[in-house]
């Protein structure tokens, strides 16, 4: 589970990150990236909408990909806002197919933002308690 500070929460944050961040499509996912003041914590938010299944099938897709947004934190645990939305064809795909598209997404949109990201840091002990993507 992501803790709330690690959490896009707002449909302004939602659209902020959509609009404004780079975007990497896959076969299972369409991820989208927009870089955020490098001492906040890096923040994910998942789009998973009725056509990738029942409710069931559409929890367990977000259920992988927040465990991969999780994974991902160790790498870049400051910097990012990320939109992850699911495509049908993540209902079908096993942990491992998820995991390598969302690595796969999450490298080829730090590489077009370029210098404005951040680079990786070590593990963080500490979190802040900062919420929202700033406005312009």
């Amino acid at each position: 589970m992501l803790a709330t500070s690690h959490r896009l929460r707002t449909s302004t944050d939602f659209s902020t990150t959509v609009r404004s961040g780079v975007r990497n499509g896959r076969r299972n996912l369409v991820l989208y990236t927009a870089s955020i003041a490098a001492d906040e914590p890096s923040r994910f938010g998942f789009i998973v909408s009725k056509a990738v299944g029942n409710a069931v099938t559409r929890n367990l897709v977000k259920r992988r990909l927040r465990e991969a947004a999780a994974l991902a934190l160790k790498n870049q645990g400051t910097g990012l806002a990320v939109v992850v939305r699911a495509l049908p064809a993540a209902a079908s795909a096993d942990w491992e197919q998820l995991l390598g598209d969302f690595n796969a997404a999450l490298a080829a949109n730090r590489k077009r933002l370029g210098g404005m990201v951040p680079p990786p840091l070590p593990d963080r002990t500490g979190s802040t308690t900062t919420e929202g993507t700033p406005r312009a």
